[in-house]
């Protein structure tokens, strides 16, 4: 005899494709830049995993040739005053700059947004 019961419901689809949990639990950061950004808007997050928890500010969907990016991360540096990098396309400025950082590209680019603010 089966422990577990069918439980059925209508109101639709809820849970994440990849962890399974409810949308409103999940952390997944794929899930969460598909549902919040557009093609073509640069998305600016807070991540800390890796980094023995130090955290930085990460900026994403930046389409522009890479000579551009790394003078873009530089004048990004420059405004926050502290360090950072270029990595796969991706600026990495250290530390959270994220309001300054969306202030700073809002004037450049029409669309970007914070994402777990």
């Amino acid at each position: 005899m089966s422990v577990s019961r069918l439980v059925y419901s209508t109101a639709g689809d809820d849970r994440c494709p990849h962890c399974q949990k409810s949308l409103r639990k999940c952390r997944c950061e794929a899930v969460e830049e598909q549902s919040l950004t557009a093609p073509g808007s640069i998305v600016i997050s807070r991540e800390t995993k890796g980094r023995k928890g130090k955290g930085v500010t990460l900026v994403r969907g930046l389409e522009v040739p890479d000579s551009e990016l790394k003078l873009l991360a530089k004048q990004l540096k420059t405004l926050c005053s502290c360090g950072g990098a270029v990595k796969a396309g991706v600026i990495e400025i250290q530390g959270d700059h994220r309001r300054a950082i969306e202030q700073a590209l809002k004037k450049q680019f029409p669309s970007v947004k914070i994402i777990r603010a």
